[in-house]
């Protein structure tokens, strides 16, 4: 298998009801946060450097002409939640290999499919991909339910997905799927280890603002696997009745009961809530921890200077980070660039996914066929990049959830700043 990066640095693409429960809640938690995306305004200060290279590993500009190998991408474009910068992020990573020469002189050709965010519209994209397409594998999906609705449906068809945003807990739970993102779940895990491993805070608290079937025991296992690792207990856990009650009654009971770090899950609107909630009612002394759906400009610009110390789980490398230099960074930010991309977390997972399937189809010796791109996923053990902390992998594990590590921001000045240069991992349960 070939390394990830570097690229050659010269400077320049019905299922029942507990879907639709998913597609809910999924719409909750990162929905809100296409509102807000602006490709210019990545971080205020420093602008991070970005220049992408004209062709990834070493390969020289030579247009693809051969016959495509098919590709398939499933995500919600539309409906209650979108992540349309990820297919896109996928798109530009293939466009420039199919100017680079393709595998072997073929190019890369990607279907993607806008399943809507509705269960029906999901599976039907599955099978077009599947039968219709004939695709060799899916890429970079970013998606309220895919995972929910067509895991299955990938084992019958001997289909592997490398999903650029895990939502649901099936994504991390299926055969046939690997994200390349931390996910909500072990987001919470690894959030509430920080607090109390690295930050030492020894009265830990965990407030829950979503509450839909099948999400509920996850994010609660979650909390197990923290206690199971530090063998520590929350001091406090509160939930919320609904996601458009007001938060600040739980912010008040932790810190009566004596919180000294909380972590709170939220949409992006709930993050603003929590940080303003939090100033106006002298809530000092609790670190706040969020997930990565806080890390946004717009919960940035609202809270400004208000919202100092407002911390927020990063999942991948900080794109805004101007320290974080390293060649893959650099051309990932001038990929998008080029190709009027925002950057954001679902974009950087796009990227990855697609540097992942570029690495392994290239690598692939002779015909480039489902079964052999599932073979080569299979051996897929170990493949490293800056922009996680976590090597990733498919193997042949009945359950993917290769992404065991974080690094996280912090509100100073109204601006993200990123406090922890070293990742922060999860100690392997074996």
């Amino acid at each position: 298998m070939r390394a990830p990066l570097p690229h050659r640095s010269t400077s320049a693409s019905r299922r029942p009801r507990r879907t639709a429960a998913v597609a809910a809640t999924a719409a909750l938690l990162f929905g809100s946060a296409a509102c807000t995306r602006d490709a210019a305004d990545v971080a205020a200060g420093e602008q991070p450097r970005s220049e992408a290279a004209t062709c990834p590993l070493d390969l020289s500009p030579k247009k693809a002409t051969g016959a495509p190998i098919e590709v398939g991408n499933i995500s919600s474009l539309t409906g209650p939640g979108t992540f349309p910068e990820a297919s896109q992020a996928v798109k530009a990573v293939f466009d420039r290999l199919n100017e680079c020469g393709g595998v072997g002189g073929r190019p890369v050709r990607l279907h993607v499919e806008d399943d809507q965010g509705d269960p029906t519209v999901s599976a039907q994209a599955a099978r077009r991909l599947a039968e219709q397409d004939k695709v060799v594998l899916n890429v970079g999906s970013a998606s309220l339910l895919d995972c929910a609705v067509n895991s299955a449906y990938y084992v019958k068809q001997k289909l592997r997905s490398i999903q650029g945003t895990g939502v649901d807990p099936v994504c991390f739970g299926s055969p046939n799927i690997s994200p390349v993102n931390t996910g909500p779940f072990t987001g919470v895990t690894v959030s509430l280890y920080y607090a109390s491993e690295i930050l030492k805070k020894e009265k830990i608290c965990r407030i829950r603002l979503f509450d839909v079937p099948g999400f509920v025991s996850a994010f609660d296992a979650a909390v197990d696997r923290w206690e199971a690792i530090t063998g520590k207990k929350l001091t406090y856990k509160g939930e919320i009745g609904k996601a458009t009650d007001d938060v600040t009654p739980l912010l008040l009971q932790a810190k009566k009961s004596g919180c000294q770090a909380v972590v709170v899950d939220g949409v992006e609107a709930q993050g603003a809530a929590v940080g303003k909630a939090v100033k106006a009612n002298g809530l000092t002394g609790v670190t706040w921890i969020g997930l990565t759906s806080y890390y946004t400009d717009g919960v940035a610009k609202q809270l400004a200077s208000t919202g100092d110390g407002l911390y927020a789980n990063a999942e991948f490398e900080p794109y805004s980070d101007a320290a974080a230099d390293s060649e893959t960074m650099n051309d990932m930010r001038g990929l998008l660039r080029k190709n009027d991309i925002p950057l954001t977390s679902f974009a950087e997972g796009g990227y990855l996914a697609a540097t992942i399937a570029e690495n392994v189809l290239l690598g692939i010796k002779g015909e480039v066929t489902r079964a052999t791109v599932g073979t080569a996923l299979t051996e897929l053990r170990s493949f490293r990049t800056p922009l996680i902390g976590s090597p990733y992998s498919f193997g042949s594990g009945d359950t993917h959830a290769p992404n065991q590590s974080s690094k996280f921001v912090v509100l100073k000045g109204g601006k993200w700043t990123v406090a922890t240069k070293e990742w922060i991992t999860l100690p392997d349960p074996s």
